[in-house]
């Protein structure tokens, strides 16, 4: 009888494991395109930027998602601002930037 409790029990977790798996979302993707940070082209650009120090960096964004720029360098702090898709822009304050 405790032999088949615990086969139970094994089985029971296995297929729970097996529909979380399934369940699961995708794996997240870059943007698709060029994002470019003072003039330097980062293609399909996916996570964290750092942006300048001491002058507003320049940001293109030729990518089909909205960029957010962040008060601390490491995306971190609060927002400040966007960067929408097709727009150039110079983002002050700010010292990162983030894309997915």
């Amino acid at each position: 009888m405790r032999e088949t409790r615990r086969v139970a029990r094994v089985l029971g977790a296995c297929a729970a494991a097996l529909t979380l798996a399934l369940a699961a979302p995708g794996t997240a993707q870059a943007a698709n395109g060029v994002l470019f940070i003072d003039r330097a082209p980062v293609h399909d650009p996916s996570g964290c930027y750092p942006l300048g120090d001491f002058v507003p960096s320049e940001v293109a964004n030729f990518t089909d998602e909205t960029a957010f720029v962040w008060s601390g360098p490491h995306c971190d702090g609060r927002v400040t601002g966007a960067v929408l898709p097709g727009r150039l822009v110079r983002p002050a304050p700010g010292m990162s930037l983030f894309i997915q």
